[in-house]
């Protein structure tokens, strides 16, 4: 990705499979981004498919022994173009993942921008610095929230 363009930026990453991509490959993509390039490419059709694909993932990257008795349901709120929600249930050492926002109750709701959001889930963000600079905004229980990063395998680059 040697242009800086956005436009050729994302004819690239709409060519990618992201189901192909693995968790580290996708933390140096965004590593190497800046958060206005994020944001940029972060549109439409390819805005949904790498949010699908993250939430898809979140299963696989459950860390169930870390969670241990741990029963809590995550909204992510993740805002851009549109507002998009998924909510994250851990319960009897499983993760299950669904779009869109559910009647239930959360123990806690996280809200940031795409930019933050991919960050945060490739390894990229630290969401104390972020919560701190006001760019994840946390509802209910802060602990929870604060923890969550141990419950899930984040790559790094």
């Amino acid at each position: 990705m040697a242009d800086n363009s956005s436009g050729n930026l994302t004819d690239e990453l709409t060519a990618l499979d992201f189901a192909a991509v693995s968790p580290q490959e996708f933390a140096r993509i965004v590593k190497g981004l800046s958060a206005k390039q994020l944001g940029e490419v972060m549109h439409g059709e390819l805005r949904t498919r790498v949010l699908g694909e993250v939430f898809g993932r979140m299963k696989q990257q459950f860390r169930p022994e870390a969670a241990g008795q741990l029963k809590a349901l995550i909204r992510w709120k993740i805002t851009g173009d549109t507002d998009t929600v998924y909510e994250t249930a851990i319960a009897d050492g499983a993760c299950t993942v669904s779009e869109g926002r559910s009647d239930a109750e959360p123990r806690t709701t996280l809200v940031m921008a795409d930019a933050e959001f991919l960050k945060l889930v490739s390894g990229n963000g630290n969401p104390v610095t972020m919560f701190m600079m006001r760019k994840l905004k946390v509802a209910g229980d802060v602990g929870l929230a604060s923890g969550l990063t141990r419950y899930f395998d984040i790559p790094k680059a």
